[in-house]
């Protein structure tokens, strides 16, 4: 079987990048920090958007936002931001861009205090990856008790665009949840990452 002729879930069409990330990232368990503080800029700026938007873009905001360094975005001026309000290689949205430099003040308050990002976001599905069986897009969710505990408890830490729908797609990307269809070649596949992790 090729990769063209793999069943994959119906949401990623027939983007060859959003094909990609579907194939290699989404759904894969998360435990980078700084991966993981990438993805929480990334959803919120997805917020009102789609994601292959997002995607399209990904490698800008790389560049635009130091590879997602905390420490050097938490130090972004009045004048950075306008810079970035200039940059039409990303989504120019300034609540976003703020969102991004109080997030990143927000993670390092938690370095600070001897908290791991990391072990956080992972408490809230009790550090195992969810494993659920959508049969179609007829089953999903845009949110769950896990991801309204994770976003009041963010939101309680200083986050912001961290909403209980963009927590709950965090966790998706991130691995905690496998929202693979049932049916997916990837399914199995983020089942079987999961039973690796040792903890």
């Amino acid at each position: 079987m090729t990769k063209q002729e793999k069943c994959r879930c119906s949401w990623c069409g027939d983007d060859p990048l959003y094909c990609d990330y579907h194939d290699q990232e989404w759904g894969v368990p998360l435990f980078d920090e700084q991966k993981l503080f990438e993805f929480l800029v990334l959803e919120g700026a997805q917020a009102g958007l789609s994601w292959i938007t997002v995607l399209r873009k990904r490698e800008n905001y790389r560049t635009a936002f130091d590879n997602f360094d905390p420490e050097k975005i938490a130090r972004y001026t009045p004048a950075k931001i306008e810079k970035l309000m200039h940059n039409e290689g990303i989504i120019r949205n300034r609540l976003k861009i703020e969102s991004a430099i109080k997030n990143a003040k927000a993670f390092l308050e938690m370095k600070k205090n001897g908290e791991s990002f990391s072990d956080f976001v992972w408490s809230f599905v009790n550090h195992k990856p969810i494993q659920n069986k959508l049969r179609g897009m007829q089953d999903a969710v845009a949110s769950t008790p896990e991801s309204d505990a994770m976003s009041k408890a963010l939101k309680k830490k200083g986050f912001n665009f961290v909403g209980t729908t963009i927590c709950y797609a965090y966790m998706q990307a991130c691995g905690m949840v496998n929202d693979h269809f049932a049916d997916c070649h990837r399914h199995k596949e983020c089942v079987a990452l999961a039973k690796q992790i040792a903890r």
